[in-house]
Formats: structure tokens, C-alpha cells, sequence
């Protein structure tokens, strides 16, 4: 994950609890279509798992990812191909790329232009950005339930632009958007009855910043409560997630 805020990442625990990250992305591979010999930029790769899918199609793929733990993790997995640690904000490339990939990453990066402005710079004319990121509404209910249970506000540390507000951002800075999309898609969570509880304290530093442990489980105890009827079926949790998917292209 490329992230602009002091998220930290336990890398066995994502790939262990949380890898539906990872496979939920799987579907836009096909918005990319990699080509064999295509040069491709996984843009926050975390540990490697579609970087290593779009290389078993032939194409040239490169991750990079803020997290240096998820970086060794990916490179560990799959030795064969070129990760690196970097900042969506200033990444850059040695020469432009034909397509830029992305997956659940851009909403945690702020502010969302310089990362975009990086995406233009870094893809060859009539080069390809495909992405998903949290849209407008994502996870509303977890976020509104913390801070109910906090008795505060503004603490969610994402960006989740609306469908207008994100195209709007990428075509003022030189791509042309032909795909896109705003999607609700509740997402079951891992671990059963301690599935929101695990999700909070992997994704949801934020939202429980400056609370001791004791203080995080209370919170995350009335969230739970507030929360059971409309996100547990009795069996597994589910986020409420929206996200935007879109493919745009840098003009020729």
C-alpha cells in the first residue's frame, strides 16, 4: 500500500487476514489487458500478488510501494521480478511506461493531484491508467459508527472522491477518462465474529489513534454493537465498500 499517512503494515497478517485486497483486484486485469512485452507500473504493489498475475501474461511489470516491509515481502515472493520502494506523490520511471495499474491505493494518498500528476508524467503518450480506489461512501458506516462511538469527528484518513470529482481531477491533468465507474460492493471480511474487529485494527489506525489498548477494545466493542445488525449476518462480517473503478489514457 502507498499511503501518505503513518499506517503501518503487517505484512503476514494482510496476506493472511485480508488477501480478498489483492483478490478483489483481480477482475481489473482484464480493464488492462496487458500485452507481452508491454512495460507495466503496479502502483502500490503491496506484496506482489497482481504484479506477479500481470507478469505471467508476458508483459514487463514493475511494483513499487511506500511500505518497505511490503516491498521485502513481495520481493521475497517473487525474486524474479523488480520491486522497489516509492511515493506515489514523486514516484518516476527510467524511461515512460505503457500502462500504469493500480489497486486499493490511491485513497490513501494525499494530496490525490500530486500522485496523478506523477501518473501523467510517468506513462508514454496513448499509455493506459487503470485503477480502483475507494470511492464516495466507502466504508461510511464503519467510519460514522467510530466516531459515534469516539463522540468525534473527521477521522477518517482516506481520500474517497465521488465518480465527477476524481474524473474531473485526472482529465485537468491530461487524461482522458473512457471508463468509469462507482460501485457498491460489500466485501465479507476474514475471521468470522472477529472480522470487523481484525479489519479495524489492520486498516483503521486512524480511526482509533491515541487510545490506549484497553480504550481501542472498548470502542471497537460498541462499534461492534452498533454495527451488528446491518453488517453481520450472524456468521461474517462485511464492509461497506464502494469503489471507483475507471481506465484513462494519456492522449497521443
Amino acid at each position: 500500500m502507498t499511503t501518505d499517512t503513518q499506517q503501518t503494515w503487517d505484512t503476514q497478517r494482510y496476506q493472511d487476514q485480508h488477501s480478498f485486497v489483492w483478490q478483489y483486484g483481480t477482475p481489473l486485469l482484464d480493464l488492462l489487458n496487458p500485452q507481452p512485452g508491454e512495460h507495466i507500473l503496479d502502483l502500490g504493489c503491496g506484496t506482489g500478488q497482481l504484479t506477479q498475475a500481470i507478469a505471467e501474461t508476458g508483459a514487463i511489470v514493475a511494483g513499487i510501494d511506500a511500505d518497505a516491509d511490503m516491498i521485502a515481502a513481495a520481493q521475497t515472493h517473487y525474486p524474479h521480478l523488480s520491486f522497489a520502494v516509492g511515493d506515489a506523490r514523486d514516484f518516476q520511471v527510467p524511461q515512460p511506461v505503457d500502462s500504469i495499474f493500480s489497486n486499493a491505493t490511491l485513497h490513501w494518498v494525499k494530496p490525490p493531484k500530486q500522485a496523478v500528476q506523477a501518473i501523467v508524467k510517468a506513462l508514454k503518450p496513448g499509455g493506459k491508467f487503470v485503477a480502483e480506489l475507494g470511492g464516495k461512501g466507502n466504508v461510511e458506516k464503519i467510519v460514522s459508527a467510530v466516531e459515534v462511538a469516539r463522540q468525534q469527528t473527521n477521522l477518517s484518513p482516506w481520500y474517497f472522491p465521488s465518480l465527477g470529482d476524481y474524473v474531473h481531477l485526472l482529465e485537468r491533468h491530461g487524461l482522458e477518462v473512457i471508463s468509469a465507474a462507482l460501485i457498491d460492493r460489500p466485501t465479507p471480511l476474514n475471521e468470522g465474529e472477529r472480522g470487523l474487529r481484525n479489519w479495524l485494527t489492520m486498516f483503521g489506525q486512524h480511526l482509533l489513534a491515541g487510545l490506549t489498548p484497553s480504550e481501542a477494545t472498548v470502542i471497537i466493542n460498541r462499534v461492534e454493537d452498533r454495527l451488528r445488525s446491518q453488517l453481520y449476518d450472524g456468521h461474517q462480517w462485511s464492509a461497506d465498500y464502494r469503489r471507483l473503478r475507471l481506465i484513462a489514457i494519456k492522449p497521443a
